[in-house]
């Protein structure tokens, strides 16, 4: 038995159009993620304006594509789009099918991943919650916890599967457990099974980033992927052994081959020898990929060792204002004048007794993608910029700091420096932004398990049910 998947998304945002590609190909499994730090916290600011918001708002654009042959039983839907509130996202699924006319669907909702009901348990705990990064105790935690959340495995999705679920929502589900899932519940696959469970990883690692692995964000040749507008998400045919071939749908764009495969598969991995998900620890160095032709990639020979005893876990918490404004200035002097902006802004803001917690600046041009590491340029080179693009950025305590702030720039545009000082982008002031901060830490599994369920929304049957 082959089972095949389909990555049909790979954040917040990405093309809903490509999906139907990979539901006209014939895919048993749309696995769509949507998921990132920055999604929680954009999430939890939806939710702060509305408490029955904080799953993602293009899920229902998904569905509607996807629904339809979830009831004539061509593929069933797995995503963590329900972000920090998957109840609710689940009922907004319910609310597609009854607009769609759909009936008799299984729709389960994955919970336990919020951390916030067991918080005072858990810290209680030595050492529980420290920052990962930092070593911060969490007794130091900078501010109200606005969410927690752990980072769960395949586990309750293999469950709700099992259940008969037809679409599954998670929240924080990491993101190559949502391709293991239906991998170790079709085949059988058991905890313990550490290099099948390793090899799943894979799998769902090469295809949770929808077009990277065919050819998208490709550093080699990149000016030779073909038709790049034409979207090509993968496809992976999945064995019971643990291998697959990687593909892509016919009449796509892009490319599946050696290179643009395992230009992902080392995408975002620290440790090639250890890569650590909830389910296992995975040892990218045993991956073998033979280039089969065709945009077709076989994967096999990969090994896994024990899953660790904890889960990462994500807290956020208030981390002030930001205003930002950009100005462009044209030769000569491109760069020494847009400095000379930043400079004249920070002397403004400190002669009106504007409290700043954080600046930034960044020179569109110069070192705006690099930063510190960028090359050192010889004086001649700098003075001879055709434009440069100063960002400055600033952090505050509240909206109103920061608000004036961008206000103390207003006048430099008849006093700046010369030759062409123009506003970009979020233009001179740009309404002041709140910021999250977040702290990663991890906890214990075994705290978390306990309260993790998934729960399932039979849709009742109608008698005139339209599917494809």
């Amino acid at each position: 038995m082959t089972v095949r998947l389909a990555g049909g998304q790979g954040f917040y945002g990405d093309s809903v159009t490509a999906v139907t590609g990979l539901l006209e190909a014939g895919v048993d499994y749309l696995c769509l993620e949507a998921l990132a730090e920055l999604t929680l916290a954009i999430l939890q600011k939806d939710r702060l304006r509305d408490p029955g918001a904080g799953f993602t708002r293009d899920l229902p654009f998904y569905l509607q594509l996807a629904m339809p042959y979830v009831a004539a039983g061509r593929t069933k839907v797995i995503t963590n789009a329900g972000g920090i509130n998957p109840a609710a996202a689940g009922q907004e699924a319910a609310k597609v099918a009854a607009r769609l006319g759909l009936s008799g669907l299984r729709i389960a909702t994955v919970t336990g991943d919020d951390l916030i009901p067991r918080l005072r348990t858990v810290s209680a705990l030595p050492g529980a919650l420290a920052n990962a990064e930092t070593g911060e105790p969490w007794q130091d935690f900078p501010g109200p916890v606005l969410f927690a959340n752990a980072y769960l495995g395949a586990g309750p999705i293999v469950a709700a599967l099992a259940d008969g679920a037809d679409i599954v929502i998670t929240g924080r589900v990491a993101d190559p457990s949502l391709f293991l899932a239906p991998l170790s519940y079709e085949f059988g696959w058991a905890p313990g099974d550490w290099d099948l469970l390793a090899a799943g990883t894979v799998i769902g690692h090469l295809c949770e980033c929808s077009g990277q692995v065919a050819g998208g964000n490709f550093s080699g040749d990149w000016w030779t992927i073909e038709q790049p507008w034409n979207l090509a998400y993968p496809i992976a045919e999945c064995e019971a052994d643990g291998t697959a071939v990687i593909t892509k749908p016919p009449g796509s764009g892009g490319r599946v081959d050696f290179d643009t495969v395992r230009h992902q598969l080392l995408y975002e991995v620290h440790d090639p020898t250890g890569y650590i998900t909830p389910d296992v620890v995975a040892d990218f160095t045993t991956v073998r990929l033979d280039d089969l032709g065709g945009d077709r990639v076989r994967v096999s020979g990969v090994r896994g060792r024990e899953a660790t005893g904890t889960y990462k876990a994500l807290a956020c918490y208030p981390a002030g204002w930001s205003g930002e404004a950009r100005v462009a200035f044209g030769w000569p002097d491109a760069l020494a004048k847009a400095r000379a902006t930043e400079a004249i802004l920070r002397k403004r803001t400190e002669m009106a007794g504007i409290a700043v917690d954080e600046w930034l600046a960044e020179y569109w041009g110069v070192n705006a993608l690099l930063g510190a590491a960028a090359p050192a340029m010889p004086q001649a080179a700098t003075d001879d910029l055709p434009e440069v693009l100063v960002r400055m950025v600033w952090r505050c305590a509240d909206a109103q700091t920061a608000g004036r702030v961008g206000r103390e720039l207003v006048p430099l545009a008849l006093s700046a420096p010369p030759w062409g000082m123009t506003g970009a982008g979020r233009g001179m002031t740009g309404r002041p932004s709140q910021l999250l901060g977040l702290w990663p830490a991890l906890v214990p599994k075994e705290l978390v398990n306990e309260q993790v369920r998934h729960d399932i929304t039979d849709l009742p049957e109608i008698s005139d049910s339209t599917a494809v």
